[in-house]
């Protein structure tokens, strides 16, 4: 039973969180060849003020980024 576990920073909708197991599962059934309901996918979301990137808090990195001119959503 192939488990997988997605951490990721709270925000988005649940659309998309929909979305994201879908297109795991389908990853995983069509790579390894298993049935879908034998797929396990956890989704860890976590705040924002718990997340870092280049030793700076992840609200803080971004702001660095946009003012330096390079787009990023890391």
């Amino acid at each position: 039973m192939p488990i997988v576990t997605i951490h990721l920073l709270k925000g988005r909708d649940k659309e998309k969180r929909k979305e994201l197991i879908k297109n795991v599962t389908d990853a995983i059934t069509k790579t390894l060849g298993v049935a879908e309901e034998s797929v396990r996918v956890i989704l860890n979301e976590m705040e924002n003020e718990n997340f870092g990137v280049a030793g700076l808090p992840i609200m803080e990195y971004r702001s660095k980024k946009s003012a330096a001119g390079v787009n990023s959503k890391s």
